[in-house]
């Protein structure tokens, strides 16, 4: 089928291969609209439909039939291991065979010299690493007793093991087979089935029994206008990024005419290539979960207003990594469903039952990312710095933020949000912009991949990042938590005076006390103890200091 592609490309200066994945995102639109009409009764007929599909995606489209070979390998693989393994030791064994094997063609990818415009199996094998361990998990999650379970292990745990033919049809549901989202066995049990929209029941059986009496499946209204949607926002990302992204990209950073500019113009450049590389991803995304979508998945429940929401199969969330006020809402929202993968599959896994999560499960999860995207230098030069960059953004949300937040206002889950005075709206507008200049900064050995070409794109732009984090990181450690500390000490102090002074006045003019009797009142506890034990951890510390 080359030859119907080929002309698109020579268009629109892509490669044949980037114009056939964008074809199979957009023919899972129409295959969609089949594939939800086919009845609830006979799953059986989505599972092959799946497998149909994904069939002539990777095999008539592109050309990747020993590729699809090897998915299928590692699904009957893993469909066998989990099935007559019983120990708990079984979803470590589907992870090292799933892992190895997908490790084996990053290899094969680096050997080759495979650049990101190229598309062969390992994009593809990673879904589906995601799919098969998680898997496995949830199979082991079945045989534990449900008190040892928490939500999502109890949600998504699979009790009753599926045919091949259903797991077939699971680990190759089209719309998310070359770039995602991956979904739980359960989820794709729950749309195959129809119980996904069981909150739908009640607000809309009525209405379309009175509408069709033949009526036979139920589908909640707005799925077609979400998944259009969807699908034009992502069309829109894709001609950004054809019309932009050969002036902003991060390979003109390691260039002549690139470290020719001013420093100041340089920075601002990569801010630039930042966005339009990420713009691809943003293309992409959008136009698989429209397609998602359109075949029923990811509907969440109802808005206050009784619009429907379809949230559940989005990968990423683009305001919220634009305009980020810190590295974890940006991480947060950047490919949403492979950070639930390695929270619920790895970081959740890796810790002692009965401990909480600390350092070995932060940096296991980090080396799993990182060798699951491949073995690029570049990648763990990205995922190294951005380690930095999220202990130096905790630390900054744990003592910097607090002073410009009112001196009694306490977080916590079901706190009201703070108020938003001006130095807080400025503290959150100067997090955007580090947020977004040291995103950009450290995603550039992540798309430059070698360590010389990294190097040298960090030294055109002087190192910033580095600098940026490394003195966030000198200030918190060698003094600067204790002097944020005490500068808190002295507001909380200062509120609870001022607090007194005004509880005083207020009882002075309702009579309840006389002016002569207020000089002996007590003071307030709760905020004056606050900070007299502050001020007692801090003497503590300072002796330690002088021992």
């Amino acid at each position: 089928m080359d030859g119907f592609f080929q002309p698109i490309a020579d268009a629109t200066g892509a490669s044949i291969d980037q114009i056939k994945l964008i074809f199979c995102l957009l023919f899972s639109y129409p295959l969609g609209s089949l594939y939800i009409r086919m009845p609830a009764s006979r799953p059986d007929f989505k599972h092959i439909f799946s497998i149909v599909v994904t069939s002539f995606f990777l095999v008539i489209v592109l050309n990747l039939y020993l590729g699809s070979l090897q998915l299928l390998f590692s699904v009957v693989g893993t469909y066998y291991i989990v099935q007559r393994v019983q120990s708990s030791r079984m979803p470590w064994l589907v992870f090292l065979f799933t892992m190895g094997h997908l490790t084996i063609n990053h290899v094969i990818r680096a050997l080759d010299d495979a650049g990101y415009e190229t598309i062969e199996i390992s994009g593809p094998q990673m879904v589906l690493t995601m799919k098969l361990t998680t898997f496995a998990w949830n199979v082991l999650d079945g045989r534990r007793p449900a008190d040892e379970l928490d939500k999502w292990q109890t949600q998504q745990r699979v009790v009753d093991y599926p045919s091949m033919l259903e797991f077939l049809g699971y680990a190759f549901y089209f719309p998310g087979i070359l770039v995602g989202p991956y979904l739980t066995f359960n989820e794709y049990r729950a749309l195959v089935s129809g119980s996904l929209y069981k909150a739908a029941e009640k607000a809309e059986e009525a209405e379309s029994s009175a509408s069709d009496p033949m009526h036979q499946r139920l589908v909640p209204r707005g799925r077609k206008r979400v998944a259009f949607r969807k699908m034009i926002t992502g069309l829109i990302f894709l001609g950004a990024y054809v019309v932009f992204h050969p002036e902003f990209n991060f390979q003109l950073t390691i260039g002549d005419e690139f470290e020719a500019k001013r420093l100041i113009s340089r920075i601002i450049f990569l801010q630039f290539c930042g966005f339009f590389e990420r713009v691809k991803y943003y293309a992409v995304w959008t136009l698989t979960e429209g397609a998602s979508i359109q075949t029923g998945l990811g509907f969440t429940g109802y808005t206050k207003s009784g619009g429907t929401r379809w949230e559940g199969a989005a990968n990423v969330n683009i305001r919220n990594i634009e305009f980020a006020p810190n590295l974890k809402v940006l991480a947060d929202s950047w490919n949403m469903k492979t950070n639930v993968w390695l929270r619920e599959c790895v970081y959740k896994r890796v810790t002692p039952k009965g401990k909480k999560p600390g350092f070995r499960s932060s940096l296991a999860t980090f080396a799993t990312s990182a060798f699951w995207h491949g073995i690029a230098p570049g990648y763990y030069l990205s995922f190294f710095f951005f380690a930095f960059v999220q202990t130096a953004g905790r630390l900054a949300r744990s003592y910097l933020r607090p002073l410009v937040l009112p001196p009694t206002y306490v977080p916590s889950r079901d706190a009201p949000p703070p108020p938003q005075t001006t130095i807080k709206q400025a503290y959150d507008y100067i997090g955007i912009i580090v947020t977004v200049a040291l995103t950009n900064y450290g995603a550039l050995p992540f798309m430059l991949l070698t360590i010389d070409d990294s190097f040298v794109a960090w030294n055109n732009v002087a190192w910033y990042g580095h600098f940026i984090v490394g003195g966030a990181l000198v200030f918190f450690y060698c003094g600067g938590t204790m002097l944020v500390q005490e500068i808190q000490a002295i507001r909380i102090k200062e509120a609870g005076i001022k607090k007194q002074r005004e509880e005083l006045n207020r009882l002075v003019q309702t009579g309840a006390i006389t002016p002569s009797s207020a000089s002996g009142a007590p003071t307030l506890p709760p905020v004056d103890e606050a900070a007299q034990e502050l001020e007692r951890g801090f003497k503590g510390k300072e002796k330690e200091r002088e021992e």
